[in-house]
């Protein structure tokens, strides 16, 4: 039985439903007209339900294709400009006590050097991307309630929030951490986070629970539920995803939109992401173990369909993609990115040595961040910093709002001028400072709000003058 209302995982997450859906799509998916009605009721930027998004995803006719794309492009614009949030994983534990057959920090391997940071190792880690300009991190632990239970995850926030260095501060802490209980989550709330995020991996039932044989996370129904959990304790702000290779590409888009429209159901409020990783190569990991990998063409393809989809959701990628697979989906729907990231215990104080490895996966773009700002300048995008409407309370129904009515470019476009503003003059090489600088000059005519774009040049002026974190 499907009902996106049930609160039990099995029913908002059908298998029924998403196989009579694929089959469904399989069957239309060249059906011109159906197709053409589609794109154009999707321009209204209304989105699409998870039925008529597997359409789209299984049409294959260039001409069509080529209109999702543009349409995808045309939302993007809309509702997130040219603008890119920049941020930073921080991996503070690979201890884990559960068997997960993708992941190198599987309980089974014992070759893999297990680390977790104090909180002066915190402290190092933290003044480190804070010297490269970051103001967002995105917090990743393994799961162990013995050696990292909560209360060193709230330590950790607590911690990092508290540290300012030179011009540098956290503004905003994410929590990439297991499954936990309602408390928990009014804890993690408390504490101050930012968007809780978990990332399902599959949401095809028989294949979760062999991906994940033992330990806590091989309970399906408590994983796939844990953002009603979040959202009970008080989190307004969670992040989807699925590990695309794991299972059926296909199955899992569906899934993920179902879980968006439960949420939304629900909630009142769908997920504030949607993470798109593509599994990589890692420790102790059989490569031929997962032979359901998706080409750069797919990959683009989910991505432009998911921002038609969801055209108010943030959609990530990580570092796991390269330099030229990130270009191509930037502007298909992609609002967020990382920069410059570690994916070990301690990576960004000192790279450990090859034979040390702890990190989860290998990284694809190894860039440091001062050239993946670059990179975005030349490419005509604004790296923004902003963390302005969780600190102004922007989050959840009111941020879904803003956004739904138009009303947060008025926030964000400047925010973005400003924060961009304070890496340049704090963190940015030459050559970027000089591509910032035209890029604002440029970005500040945009601005239509009179009153907005005289209060933004004057906060950027006063910035050359030592002044630091303006905000709408």
């Amino acid at each position: 039985m499907y009902d996106k209302k049930s609160m039990v995982a099995t029913e908002f997450i059908s298998d029924e439903e998403i196989q009579d859906t694929l089959a469904y799509a399989q069957a239309h998916k060249n059906d011109r007209a159906l197709v053409e009605t589609l794109l154009n009721r999707a321009a209204d930027c209304k989105g699409l339900s998870h039925r008529e998004a597997a359409v789209l995803l299984e049409c294959d006719e260039p001409d069509l294709v080529e209109r999702m794309y543009h349409l995808a492009e045309e939302i993007k614009q809309k509702f997130y400009g040219n603008r890119i949030v920049m941020f930073a994983p921080l991996y503070l534990s690979n201890y884990c006590v559960n068997g997960c057959r993708y992941c190198p920090y599987h309980g089974q391997n014992k070759h893999i050097a297990r680390k977790q940071l104090s909180q002066e190792e915190i402290v190092k880690e933290v003044i480190a991307l804070q010297d490269m300009g970051h103001k967002r991190l995105a917090l990743e632990t393994g799961e162990d309630p013995v050696r990292c239970p909560i209360e060193y995850v709230l330590e950790s926030i607590k911690t990092i929030y508290g540290i300012k260095h030179k011009n540098g501060a956290i503004r905003r802490v994410n929590v990439n951490i297991a499954a936990t209980t309602v408390e928990n989550y009014r804890k993690l709330k408390e504490a101050g986070i930012g968007t809780y995020i978990l990332f399902q991996e599959t949401y095809h039932k028989p294949t979760y629970e062999y991906l994940h044989p033992t330990g806590p996370k091989h309970n399906y129904a408590y994983h796939t539920e844990a953002m009603d959990r979040a959202m009970e304790g008080g989190i307004d702000d969670v992040g989807c995803g699925v590990l695309f290779g794991l299972n059926l590409y296909k199955y899992d888009f569906v899934g993920l939109l179902m879980h968006a429209e439960h949420l939304e159901a629900v909630h009142g409020v769908g997920p504030h992401t949607i993470s798109v990783p593509r599994v990589r190569p890692a420790d102790d990991i059989d490569p031929d173990e997962f032979d359901n990998g998706i080409s750069d063409e797919i990959f683009a393809k989910i991505v432009a369909v998911l921002r038609i989809a969801v055209p108010y959701t943030g959609i990530i990628i990580s570092t796991r993609e390269t330099q030229q697979t990130r270009e191509k989906v930037l502007h298909l729907g992609v609002s967020q990115i990382s920069g410059g990231s570690r994916t070990s215990v301690g990576g960004y104080v000192e790279p450990e040595p090859e034979e040390e490895n702890s990190a989860q996966f290998e990284v694809s773009d190894t860039r440091t961040l001062d050239d993946v700002v670059n990179w975005l300048l030349t490419l005509g995008y604004i790296p923004s910093f902003c963390t302005a409407c969780y600190r102004e309370g922007r989050t959840g129904d009111r941020f879904m709002s803003l956004c739904k009515s138009g009303q947060i470019v008025n926030c964000c476009h400047p925010n973005a001028l400003m924060t961009l503003k304070e890496y340049l003059e704090d963190y940015a090489s030459e050559d970027t400072r000089r591509k910032g600088l035209a890029v604002i000059d440029r970005e500040l005519e945009r601005i239509t709000n009179p009153k907005v774009k005289e209060i933004a040049r004057r906060h950027i002026h006063e910035m050359e003058e030592g002044m630091r974190d303006f905000r709408f």
